[in-house]
């Protein structure tokens, strides 16, 4: 377990002039100064594409053993939770930056400010959790690696990326509510890996039978191995990200359509349930699904996952 001074990383929040909307321009925030803790802020070249990193994708992970132990910072004991189970808490965000960029997090990860990644004092590590800004409205799903926030009345500390996307890094911190997502979470079907071909043919008409799912994807998509055209829609889809607004979707569209032009043609962006999803396809099958999406992955380090509709 880390030790006070580091677990301090995320003691509190950064307060600074300026205003930030995620529909906007990214604010000009002070580098130093203004209250920023332990002199904490902005970096030096932040990303213009933060509108497009798309949310944290919940994933079957063991809890880290050694981040459930009771542990004690500025003479507070804490005794984290060693089983994840569903949570929700009300109260303040914070943001962490430039200061701990690059550091390690209490389970020996690295820091990644521009990556949709957060702290929280007891919940299991790592866990999932969508934060909802109350001012906005705005909501983002975030992957738990740290410990903190240890400054008192607040809940939670984001990345820079997370809170700029909640609307907040002007004010440096905002009243949100958090909620614990996981797998059972998903807001569209995962297709398992043992759904039988058939079962998928009956639904989805295939133009060329596929007979490996080590296939080129790029062949694929240009050579008639892809669904025929269907009215209904319906068929094997990959999901590469979820949103609350659309434009997020479409500026994370875009990025994808510039990375991967071999598969602009197959992206769609999807509003359902009040939620705006990237999806490419529909495919053949599964097997063809998860080709694609493994040459997604090795050019964006994006994991796509597999969805039927």
């Amino acid at each position: 377990m880390c030790v006070a001074a580091t677990l301090a990383a995320c003691s509190s929040a950064p307060p600074s002039k300026g205003g930030g909307s995620v529909s906007g321009a990214i604010p000009n925030l002070p580098r130093s100064g203004g209250g920023y803790y332990k002199d904490d802020g902005p970096g030096d070249n932040v990303p213009s594409d933060l509108h497009a990193i798309p949310d944290a994708v919940p994933r079957d992970e063991p809890v880290h053993r050694a981040s459930t132990r009771p542990y004690t910072v500025f003479g507070k004991d804490y005794a984290p939770m060693a089983v994840r189970d569903d949570f929700r808490e009300r109260g303040r965000a914070s943001w962490y930056g430039r200061k701990f960029h690059g550091k390690k997090t209490s389970i020996g990860e690295t820091y990644d400010m521009y990556a949709m990644t957060g702290a929280h004092k007891t919940l299991p590590l790592p866990s999932y959790v969508r934060v909802t800004n109350v001012a906005n409205g705005n909501s983002v799903v975030v992957r738990l690696n740290d410990r903190g926030p240890f400054h008192s009345g607040r809940i939670i500390d984001l990345s820079y990326a997370a809170a700029y996307k909640l609307g907040y890094l002007g004010q440096g911190s905002a009243e949100v509510e958090i909620e614990t997502v996981g797998l059972d979470d998903m807001p569209t079907l995962l297709v398992a890996d043992s759904t039988p071909p058939t079962q998928v043919a009956e639904a989805i008409p295939l133009a060329v039978p596929v007979e490996s799912s080590a296939a080129d994807p790029a062949a694929i998509l240009n050579g008639g191995g892809e669904v025929a055209s269907s009215l209904t829609g319906e068929g094997v889809y990959l999901q590469l990200g979820a949103f609350q607004t659309r434009e997020n979707a479409e500026g994370f569209r875009g990025h994808v359509a510039s990375e991967l032009d071999w598969l602009r043609e197959r992206l769609t962006v999807l509003d359902r349930d009040g939620r705006f999803r990237l999806q490419a396809g529909p495919y053949a099958s599964a097997a063809v699904a998860r080709a694609v999406a493994a040459r997604i992955a090795d050019v964006l380090d994006v994991n796509a996952f597999l969805v039927s509709r």
